[in-house]
């Protein structure tokens, strides 16, 4: 379930949503619409699932992704667990409010890719840990380079 969610919210569902607003849209502008859609699925939902998760069950982020067994790690997860739900309710605000794709794609992107950034340098990663530094990585190029691109115009 956890691949699926991870690959889905951050790359098939996004796509899919892009493609179906293009091909329904006269001149569709692609980087308005790829920011609009990754900004909602790939930093909204993505981390306000996650955050929800994390605060209500750290166990499974602290033992599965960082492979911390300390009930205290569980303490540190549940409170990131807070930011998450923080920035992932304001991504998923921004399909009511558009002025907030620019700014939550440059925050969620930058966070997203830091993460994947620090992902890289742990050594023995497991498959779940791969698979957060993967879509972290694109989520946060993808996150950063619409941002820009939204924000020189």
């Amino acid at each position: 379930m956890y691949y699926a969610m991870a690959w889905g919210l951050m790359l098939i569902i996004p796509v899919i949503s892009v493609l179906g607003e293009a091909m329904t849209t006269a001149s569709p502008d692609m980087v308005w619409l790829i920011a609009k859609w990754f900004v909602f699925w790939g930093i909204g939902v993505r981390l306000l699932s996650a955050g929800i998760r994390q605060s209500i069950q750290p166990a499974f982020t602290a033992r599965t992704i960082f492979r911390m067994e300390s009930p205290d790690a569980e303490k540190l997860v549940a409170e990131i667990g807070f930011g998450n739900i923080a920035i992932g309710s304001v991504a998923c605000l921004s399909l009511a409010f558009p002025a907030f794709v620019a700014p939550i794609a440059l925050c969620g992107g930058l966070f997203l890719g830091l993460a994947g950034i620090k992902h890289i340098g742990n050594s023995g990663r497991t498959p779940e840990e791969t698979t957060a530094l993967l879509t972290d990585l694109i989520i946060g190029v993808v996150g950063l380079g619409s941002a820009i691109l939204l924000l020189v115009r």
